[in-house]
């Protein structure tokens, strides 16, 4: 003898409401379809389900048992319907997000914290790489989204780029550093300290070396590689290493006193820090809603760190200024 789910459902209802009128308002059925299925429930098992005469309804004690099994259907379909509606919602679901190490621990980390606060429904899982590295994961499905720096690389047709920031480094030291207050700093300056190697495959690489071609130098005594982005700030506060950041990444440490700026014009990249994503993603309204948060973080971001700059008094030093080129180009 089969069975059928959805007259046990009906069956959980009638005994949930005690009426046949009332069983069949909560499912959007008509009366005689539910009086139907409980008479033809009846002739299948050949028992009765219900006390004859009794109102409200009262099922029999087998009618009681088959009504919670139709009882736990019911509540297992309602329970999928939630699930499509949180989903579709964005109020549920997954955000996989890849991106360069020392910004995604540094300053996304936190903006995923501050999305969950009022998005506790939403499972965010956080990865890391670099541009070659994140755009396979897209390609894969791996990833959702990918924060990472891009300049001169032609972006594939498939993929779409949403500028962030503009990428801005800043040399870095432990608080107290005898060069944080040296207003006229010479190349000797530089060389004279030990310091941090970027991590290989990071853009950070290219920039020291570029660094140095203006320098004339060809090497700088590293002392240290491979760290994370919280060994490499305990580190230059146990040392008087010196070390090429993001000024976006020094910034989220500007409350701990562990780390400061070197004021010095250092020459800048021309690249910009962005997300980028597939043009025709899977369907993720919770990778969306995360998205148009991070919009807004960012937007707040670049203007503090807009705003911190303003108040350092650059030294141009062996450099000619970032802001010297600037206005010698206007």
């Amino acid at each position: 003898m089969k069975i059928i789910e959805a007259h046990l459902v009906q069956l959980a209802a009638v005994i949930e409401t005690g009426g046949v009128t009332e069983a069949a308002a909560m499912l959007g059925m008509t009366q005689s379809a539910v009086s139907r299925t409980l008479s033809i429930l009846e002739k299948r098992i050949g028992e009765p389900l219900f006390v004859s005469g009794r109102r409200p309804m009262q099922p029999t004690p087998l009618g009681e048992q088959l009504g919670q099994q139709g009882k736990a259907i019911l509540a297992s379909s309602r329970k999928a319907m939630e699930i499509i509606r949180s989903f579709k919602s964005g109020s549920s679901g997954r955000v996989r997000i890849g991106g360069v190490p020392f910004f995604m621990d540094a300053v996304v980390s936190p903006m995923i914290a501050s999305f969950q606060r009022g998005e506790p429904g939403i499972m965010v899982h956080q990865s890391y790489g670099y541009y070659p590295d994140l755009v396979a994961e897209l390609d894969s499905g791996q990833i959702d989204l990918a924060v990472t720096p891009t300049g001169s690389v032609d972006l594939r047709a498939d993929l779409h780029f949403e500028p962030i920031l503009t990428a801005r480094n800043v040399l870095t030291c432990g608080a107290g550093h005898p060069l944080v207050r040296k207003r006229n700093l010479a190349t000797e300056d530089i060389v004279n300290y030990p310091w941090i190697a970027p991590l290989p495959g990071s853009p950070l690489v290219l920039d020291l070396h570029n660094i140095l071609l203006t320098l004339g130098l060809t090497e700088v005594s590293l002392r240290y590689a491979g760290g994370s982005l919280l060994s490499v700030v305990n580190y230059l506060a146990g040392t008087d290493a010196l070390a090429i950041l993001p000024h976006s990444v020094v910034h989220a440490f500007r409350g701990e006193n562990k780390i400061s700026i070197i004021p010095l014009d250092i020459p800048q990249p021309e690249r910009v820090l962005g997300v980028m994503t597939r043009k025709k993603p899977y369907s993720n309204p919770a990778g969306r809603k995360f998205l148009g948060h991070m919009r807004r973080e960012f937007a707040e971001l670049r203007r503090e760190v807009e705003k911190h700059e303003k108040t350092i008094q650059w030294v141009q030093g062996p450099f000619m200024g970032e802001r010297e080129r600037i206005s010698s180009a206007d």
